[in-house]
C-alpha cells in the first residue's frame, strides 16, 4: 500500500510536468494565430515593395545595357543614364531602409515560427514568407527536411553546400534543397545573407551530428542504465524515508506520559497526553510525505535530464521552484527602496503619537493646564487624533504598498470601505454622539444621574453605550444616541461646590399653625444625617387646597449618591418631630356646618373672647304630650 502511495505520487508530479507544458502548448497556439495575423500584414506590404523592387531591376538592367551601348563621345546621354542608375541605386537603399524600420517595430509585438531540432529544442526562427509559403508553412516544411537527414549514414559537418541563385542563397544537401534564405531573413537577424546562411547550416549539420551521435546503441544503453540506477535510489531513498519516519513515530508514542504530559492552562487541560500524541503522530506523517515529495521532485529532473528527448522536462521541474524563487526575490529586492520608505514613515508617525500621548498624560493628571480644556477631555481627544494620524499615515504608505495601484487592490478597498460605511452606520452614530457627549461634559464617572427614565449612578462610559448602575443594582446600557436624543438631569455636578436641593411634601390641615409646621420641618431636616447646616433648610408652601396646606422641605445635601437613604432618614425624622409636637399629619376634610362647632383658625387668629358655640336644639310640642 505504501509503494502504491509512492507511485501515485510519482505519476502527479509527472502528471502535473505534463499539465504545465499542455498549458505552455495552448498559449504558443494562441501566441501563433496572433503571429499570422500580424505576420500577413506585413507580408502584403512586403509583396507589394517585391514587386516594385523587380520593376527598378528591370529597369536598372535596361538602363545598365543602354548606357553600355553608348558611344563614347555622347557624354550628354552618358550623364542623364547615369543619374537615373543612381536615382535607382538611392531608392533600393531607402527601400532596404523602409523594410528594415518595419521589421524593427514588428520585433516588439511579432513572434515567428520556430526550425525545432531533434529534442524539442529551436535551431532558429522564421519571420519572413517564400513565394506562397507562409512563415509556418517554411518552418514545417524545413523541419520535415532536417528529420530526413538522420536517415543518411554518411552524413557528416560538409554534406551540407550554400548555392547562391540570384537574390537568394540555398541550403542544399546533395540534390536536395535543405532551406533558402532570402534578403528578408537577413533583414530581420540584423545581418547579411552570407552569415546568416553559414549560421543555419552549422546549426542543422551539429543538430543531425548531435542527434546520430545521442541515438547510438552504446548511448542510449548506457542512459538506460544511468535512468535504472536513478530509479533504484530514488526507490531506496523512499524506503529509507518511510523506515526513518516510523521509527520517530514509535519514539513519539514511547514518550507518552514521559516527556509528553499534556497542556494544561491553570486548572484546564488543553490537550492530554493521548491527543498531543496523535497531533505529533499526524504532524509527523505529514513531513513524511513532504520528505518523500521533495524527494521525487528534485530526482525526477535528474532523471529527465538522462535523455536528450526529456531533457527540456528537467528544466521546466527545476523552474517550477527556481522561478518563484527568483521572481520572489527579485520582487524584494526591487521593493527594497520602497520598504524603507514604509519603515522610516512609520517611526515618524510612532515618535509623533508618543509625543501627542505624553501631553495626554499630562493634561490627564493635571500638570498642563489649558484654558477651556478639561482633564477628561484629554483621553478622548487622544483616540480622535490618533486615529486622524493612523488614517494620515495609511494615506502616506499607500503608493508605497506593494500592488497598491492594482485595480483589484484598489477594487476591494473600495468594497471593504463601502461595506464599513453602510454595514456600520448605527454603530457610527453611537461613536459620534458619545465624543459629543465627552465634549459637552454631561456626566462623569460615579455621578448620579437621570437620563429619560433611567436613574442611577454612571459606572461606564464608552464610545458606544453609557452605563448606569440603578438604586436597585440593576446595570443599563443606553445607546449614546438614545442619550443624546433624551434630557438627562445630572445630580452630582454641582452638589460637591454649591449642594444638591432634596425636597419633600406634606400637607398639614388650616387648625395648624404655619409657623409651627415650618419650625417642625426645619427641626426634621437638621436632624437628618447628611444635610448641611448651612445653608439652613427652608420652607416653602407651595398650595392652599380645598382642605389642606401643602408645605415644602428644602435641604441642602453634598451626597446626590444617597439621596434615596436621606429622603427615607428625612421623612423618619419628620414622622417623630411631628408627633413629638402634637401635629397630625393628615388632611381633614369640612364641611359648611358650624353650629356647635369650633372654628379652624388657629387660637392665635381668634378674638380673646372666643367661645366655640353651643349646639342650637329646637323641640317642639305636640297634642297629648
Amino acid at each position: 500500500m505504501e509503494r502504491l502511495k509512492i507511485g501515485l505520487a510519482i505519476l502527479a508530479i509527472a502528471f502535473s510536468a505534463s499539465f504545465g507544458f499542455s498549458q505552455e502548448d495552448t498559449t504558443s497556439v494562441k501566441a501563433d494565430s496572433l503571429n499570422i495575423v500580424l505576420l500577413e500584414n506585413y507580408n502584403k506590404r512586403l509583396a507589394e515593395i517585391e514587386r516594385q523592387r523587380v520593376a527598378d531591376s528591370i529597369k536598372k538592367s535596361e538602363l545598365e545595357a543602354e548606357l553600355s551601348a553608348l558611344k563614347t563621345t555622347d557624354n550628354l546621354k552618358k550623364e542623364e543614364l547615369q543619374a537615373q542608375l543612381i536615382a535607382l541605386n538611392e531608392k533600393e537603399i531607402r527601400r532596404l531602409e523602409d523594410k528594415k524600420t518595419k521589421i524593427d517595430s514588428l520585433k516588439k509585438v511579432t513572434k515567428g515560427f520556430p526550425v525545432f531540432g531533434f529534442f524539442n529544442d529551436t535551431l532558429f526562427v522564421l519571420y519572413s514568407k517564400l513565394g506562397s509559403f507562409s512563415p509556418k508553412d517554411r518552418a514545417e516544411a524545413i523541419n520535415m527536411r532536417i528529420d530526413k537527414l538522420t536517415d543518411n549514414f554518411n552524413f557528416d559537418e560538409t554534406s551540407l553546400e550554400i548555392h547562391k541563385s540570384e537574390n537568394e542563397l540555398d541550403i542544399i544537401f546533395g540534390d536536395q534543397t535543405i532551406m533558402t534564405v532570402i534578403e528578408n531573413d537577413a533583414l530581420w537577424n540584423d545581418t547579411t545573407k552570407e552569415a546568416l546562411a553559414k549560421e543555419y547550416k552549422d546549426k542543422i549539420s551539429a543538430a543531425v551530428l548531435k542527434y546520430k551521435d545521442e541515438t547510438n546503441f552504446f548511448n542510449l544503453a548506457k542512459k538506460i542504465g544511468l535512468a535504472i540506477l536513478v530509479l533504484l535510489i530514488i526507490a531506496a531513498l523512499v524506503k529509507y524515508i518511510s523506515k526513518f519516519f516510523a521509527w520517530t513515530a514509535i519514539k513519539i508514542e514511547l514518550q507518552e506520559d514521559k516527556r509528553i504530559k499534556g497542556v494544561q492552562i491553570k486548572n484546564y487541560t488543553l490537550f492530554d497526553a493521548k491527543r498531543q500524541i496523535n497531533a505529533l503522530l499526524i504532524l509527523n506523517r505529514i513531513l513524511k510525505w513532504i520528505v518523500i515529495i521533495t524527494a521525487i521532485y528534485i530526482a525526477l529532473p535528474i532523471l529527465f535530464g538522462i535523455f536528450p528527448w526529456t531533457e527540456h522536462f528537467a528544466g521546466t521541474l527545476i523552474g517550477y521552484i527556481l522561478n518563484p524563487v527568483k521572481g520572489i526575490l527579485t520582487s524584494f529586492w526591487n521593493y527594497l527602496p520602497n520598504l524603507i520608505t514604509i519603515i522610516v514613515i512609520v517611526l515618524v508617525f510612532r515618535y509623533i503619537q508618543r509625543g501627542i500621548r505624553f501631553l495626554k498624560d499630562e493634561i490627564a493628571r493635571g500638570n498642563l493646564q489649558i484654558n477651556g480644556f478639561y482633564p477628561d477631555w484629554a483621553e478622548p481627544t487622544y483616540q480622535i487624533v490618533r486615529i486622524l494620524l493612523i488614517a494620515f499615515m495609511f494615506v502616506v504608505l499607500f503608493p508605497y504598498l506593494p500592488g497598491s495601484d492594482s485595480p483589484v487592490f484598489q477594487g476591494v478597498s473600495v468594497f471593504l470601505g463601502f461595506l464599513f460605511t453602510f454595514g456600520s452606520a448605527g454603530s457610527l452614530s453611537n461613536i459620534i454622539a458619545g465624543l459629543i457627549l465627552t465634549y459637552m461634559r454631561l456626566f462623569t464617572i460615579g455621578d448620579r444621574v437621570k437620563i429619560g427614565d433611567v436613574s442611577g449612578d454612571v459606572i461606564e462610559k464608552s464610545v458606544l453605550v453609557t452605563r448606569i448602575r440603578t438604586p436597585f443594582n440593576e446595570i443599563i446600557s443606553i445607546p449614546n444616541s438614545t442619550v443624546m436624543n433624551s434630557h438627562t438631569i445630572n445630580y452630582s455636578s454641582d452638589a460637591q461646590e454649591k449642594g444638591l436641593i432634596i425636597h419633600s411634601t406634606v400637607t398639614i390641615g388650616y387648625d395648624v399653625p404655619w409657623q409651627d409646621v415650618h419650625t417642625a420641618l426645619i427641626d426634621a431636616a437638621l436632624r437628618t444625617e447628611l444635610v448641611l447646616k448651612e445653608p439652613s433648610p427652608f420652607v416653602f408652601q407651595t398650595s392652599l387646597d380645598d382642605f389642606y396646606v401643602a408645605y415644602e422641605i428644602h435641604a441642602h445635601v453634598r451626597e446626590a449618591n444617597r439621596q434615596g437613604l436621606i429622603y427615607s432618614v428625612l421623612h423618619q425624622n419628620i414622622q417623630d418631630v411631628f408627633n413629638e409636637r402634637g401635629i397630625e399629619i393628615m388632611s381633614p376634610h369640612y364641611r359648611a356646618a358650624r353650629d356647635g362647632n369650633e372654628t379652624t383658625i388657629p387660637s392665635g387668629y381668634r378674638p380673646k373672647d372666643y367661645k366655640a358655640p353651643s349646639f342650637n336644639v329646637k323641640t317642639k310640642k305636640t297634642d297629648g304630650v
